[in-house]
Parts: structure tokens; C-alpha cells; sequence
């Protein structure tokens, strides 16, 4: 069955105006969604990006990595490398700790898995410490409170092992090894995936791929692992990490993370499950009504706009799919289509000139040691969209600012890595410039080092107040694991 083709949604059973339903209340209620693609039948019946997102950037994928390094170990059982019962300990004879507790004895493949590894917090802070040398020896020394099987708890680190044990395996990254096997018949073109110091794709976050990719990786799963009339996948396989492995009851009390957990996938409402990452990835798989949904967004994860995603999918799409095909609704498909091709996060707009911008157009503003390893900014004020050049300890980056508009550019900022990006702003008073970044992909480098926190928002605000003779730059992050956050500079003299 072939995902690319594109048909009306009526044609599916869906009718368009449902799916306009579902744009207006995410656009009200949401902020902010990046893309999406509804598949009903194997059919594109919906897509479109809010600009500035593009349809071939890759994006973030965070966690929903983690069903793609899954997906990695369930062809490594297919081929009768492992089995899910094997005990985590025998693939690390060389990183266990001097005493094997009885715990971590008892740990299988299945455990790690299923996120029942008994750890009571999760491993990966740990691993993230400046001077850690080996994840695998640094999370199998972790204290293991509870009978493996027996307590879930969203460990990362547990993701991070499958990743191991398949490179351990193989001799290849999962990145290499599920190219032929997965990537590559699906025609997910240029995946990338961070790595570890160690040269060990990160397995439970990293992953950079389209939002087309993670739809034709949902309908693999739809299809119960086959691909146009080939098997890749066991059926056997995609049954178990779709299913209900360990109960979740305790964890997020929302409806949508309390149905149970899978292999790297979480169950959903209405028999439906998900590959789920940070900030609102999401693959949304619905067996009943034949159809998936992929999304990207840049989502707060704190009051419930998580679930409120969800929601709307269960509100809108769900109970608007029909068993055969609905009569073409012509005016509603068209308006659809309008609104998808509209799709836009509203660029900044304000003031085009100020009262000191010629006399700061041109000047270099140097600035000491600071967290986002600025040395200098330097800005032109000469066109209507303004332009700005930004020196790190990376490289020196030079970009448009559009007013009303969206400019897209490469900064170093962040990772100190190239990553696309779209800026906006304007003159918000007198001596006062506002910026809008947003980082539209992941580094552009095939094996960037491992994340740090400082490669996690997806937004990125400067506001610049130029006043006696210096320029204060307050910088303030949309979303990071650990919450919107700002700092303060200030130009030396």
C-alpha cells in the first residue's frame, strides 16, 4: 500500500470539514503546532506545515526516537540475534558493576523495553554528567529499587541499552542498522540520529526525520509490518510492542498516559497507541478506523496541552471517519485546502524604525563570558528588514530579520552547531528591539555530539535595549525540560 498517494478526504470516509474543525480549535487552543499529516486507507487525505516549518526539514523527534530504536530491536529478534527474555547483564559483561545485585540479574530485554526496568528515577541525568566515559556502566550501576516486571517508570536510559545491545550485536549504530531494513524501503531519505561520546546512537531521543517519515512509519505499523505487499517486519513483533505491556496507572494522571505501555509505545483511547516525544511528537496509530496521524509541535508540556492534543484528534477525527466513502463536499474540501496551504505561526510585527537605530546600525557590541557563548552582536538597521550578526565561540552567524515575515538563516546558537532558522522582529519602542527565533531542525551535522539542555527549545526570544552607549540583551527560552527560562547580558562598556 503505498502511503504517498493523495486523495480527497471524502474519498477516505472523512469529510473535510471535520478536519478544518480540528485546524481551528488546535490554532485556538494550541501553541504551537508545527505540521501535520492525516493517513486514512494508506491515503494522504490532509498536510500542511505552520510556517515557517517546511514539509523536507526534518525535525526534533525527541522520544518518539524511542519507538524507532524498539522498531531496531524487534528486526534484531526477527533475525534471531536476541530473544526479549534475554537478561540485560549477558550483552555487558564488560560494564557491570563489581556487585550484581538481584535486581539487575533479574532484568530482561523485555524490561528495558517496556520501561518496567525497576529503577525508581530515571537513568539518563545520570549519564549526562560532565565526566561520565560509558552510559551503559553508569545506568547498570544504578540503584534498582523494585523487582524488574514488577513497577513502570519512563527511564531513558533503559532506551539508551536497547541501542547498545543492538550496536554490540551488529557492529553498526541502529542509525546503519535500520537503513536497509526500515529507512530505506519506506524511502526515509537523510535520517540523522545523535550519538553518544561513545559513538552509540542515544536511542531513547535524537532522531531526525520529516513529518512524511513518521506517517509511513505509523502505517508500517498499521499495516502489521508489511510494506507495499513486502513484509519488513514481523507481525508478531508489531503486536507486542503495540500492546499493553505494564500497567502506567500512577504515572501522568491523564487519560492518554494512563492506558498502559508497549514496547517504546504508549497505549492510547479508543484501542488506538502512539510513538510519543517531548513538546508534542507525536505518530498515532488507529487500528479500528485505519488511519494514522503525525504531528509536530512546540508545545508548553506543563497545563495539559499534551493531552489537549489528543483530544481534539479524539474529538474531531475520530468519530468523523466512516466506514465507506461520503459524497465530495467540493466547498468544504476547497476551504480546507486554502487552510492547509495558510498555515502560519504569526511572525512578529511592530515598529519598522526607531529613534537610535541609525545610531546603533553598524556598531559591534562585545560581550563577556556568558551561557550562550555570545561575543558580540551587531545589527543593520539600513533595510526594512533589519539584519543581524551574531559571533559565538562556534562561528559567526549573519541572518534577516523579517518584519511581518519570516527569514530563514543558519545559527550557531544553542548547540554550536549549524541548525536552521526563522527569525522575526521589530522595533517594540524607542530603544527597544524584539527578535523571534525559531529553530527549525535539528544540528545540520550527521553525528552531533549528545543534546544538552541547551539544545531544547524550539523558540528563542531576544529582547534588545540599547541605552548608554551599551546594548542589554535579555534572552528567554519557550521550552526546555526544565521550563521556560531567561538571562540577562549586558554589553561590556
Amino acid at each position: 500500500m503505498e502511503i504517498l498517494l493523495r486523495t480527497t478526504p471524502e474519498q477516505q470516509g472523512i469529510n473535510s470539514q471535520a478536519i478544518s474543525n480540528f485546524i481551528d480549535e488546535a490554532n485556538e487552543v494550541l501553541q504551537y503546532l508545527h505540521s501535520l499529516t492525516l493517513v486514512r486507507h494508506g491515503q494522504v487525505i490532509a498536510e500542511g506545515w505552520w510556517k515557517p516549518f517546511e514539509p523536507n526539514d526534518p525535525h526534533i523527534m525527541f522520544s518518539l526516537s524511542k519507538s524507532f530504536c524498539s522498531t531496531a530491536v524487534g528486526f534484531a529478534v526477527d533475525e534471531g540475534l536476541l530473544k526479549v527474555t534475554d537478561a540485560v547483564t549477558s550483552f555487558f559483561a564488560d560494564a557491570l558493576p563489581p556487585v550484581v545485585s538481584e535486581n539487575l540479574a533479574a532484568m530482561q530485554v523485555r524490561h528495558l523495553l517496556s520501561m518496567s526496568t525497576g529503577h525508581a528515577v530515571d537513568t539518563l541525568p545520570l549519564v549526562l554528567e560532565p565526566g561520565v566515559t560509558s552510559w551503559a556502566r553508569t545506568i547498570l550501576a544504578a540503584p534498582i529499587e523494585y523487582a524488574p516486571g514488577t513497577y513502570f517508570l519512563y527511564n531513558t536510559g533503559a532506551t539508551y541499552l536497547c541501542s547498545e545491545i543492538v550496536q554490540r550485536l551488529t557492529g553498526q549504530t541502529i542509525l546503519e542498522y535500520l537503513k536497509p531494513r526500515l529507512f530505506e524501503p519506506l524511502g526515509i531519505e537523510n535520517p540523522s540520529w545523535e550519538v553518544t561520546p561513545e559513538g552509540i546512537s542515544t536511542g531513547g531521543f535524537g532522531l531526525g526525520i520529516t513529518t512524511a517519515d513518521i506517517a509511513k512509519f505509523g502505517q508500517l505499523y498499521l499495516q502489521k509490518g508489511v510494506w507495499n505487499g513486502q513484509r519488513l517486519l514481523s507481525e508478531e513483533w508489531v503486536e507486542m510492542a503495540s500492546s499493553k505491556q505494564v500497567n502506567t496507572s500512577g504515572h501522568i494522571p491523564t487519560p492518554d498516559w494512563l492506558a498502559g505501555y508497549g514496547f517504546q509505545f504508549w497505549r492510547c483511547q479508543h484501542n488506538a497507541y502512539r510513538a510519543d516525544g517531548a513538546f508534542g511528537q507525536y505518530c498515532i496509530v488507529m487500528p479500528e478506523q485505519d488511519a494514522v496521524m503525525a504531528l509536530t509541535s512546540g508545545l508548553d508540556m506543563g497545563g495539559g496541552a499534551l493531552q489537549r492534543t489528543l483530544d481534539l484528534v479524539w474529538k474531531h477525527l475520530l468519530p468523523a471517519m466512516q466506514d465507506a466513502p461520503l459524497t465530495e463536499n467540493s466547498a468544504a474540501h476547497q476551504d480546507l485546502q486554502q487552510k492547509l496551504a495558510n498555515l502560519v505561526i504569526a511572525p512578529y510585527q511592530g515598529q519598522a524604525g526607531s529613534a537610535v537605530a541609525a545610531e546603533v546600525s553598524g556598531k559591534q557590541y562585545a560581550f563577556g563570558e556568558n551561557f550562550l557563548n555570545i561575543r558580540s552582536v551587531q545589527f543593520d538597521f539600513s533595510q526594512p528588514d533589519a539584519a543581524v550578526v551574531i559571533e559565538t565561540e562556534a562561528a559567526t552567524d549573519q541572518f534577516a530579520i523579517g518584519n511581518g515575515t519570516w527569514q530563514n538563516g543558519i545559527t550557531h546558537l544553542n548547540a554550536g552547531l549549524p541548525r536552521k532558522v526563522a527569525a522575526s522582529g521589530a522595533w517594540v519602542g524607542d530603544q527597544t528591539f524584539q527578535l523571534y527565533l525559531f529553530f527549525l531542525t535539528p544540528v545540520l551535522q550527521e553525528t552531533p555530539p549528545c543534546m544538552t539542555v541547551r539544545d531544547m527549545p524550539f523558540q528563542l526570544n531576544f529582547i534588545f535595549r540599547f541605552a548608554g552607549g551599551k546594548l542589554y540583551l535579555t534572552a528567554q527560552v519557550n521550552l526546555a525540560f526544565a521550563g521556560p527560562y531567561q538571562h540577562q547580558l549586558e554589553s561590556l562598556a
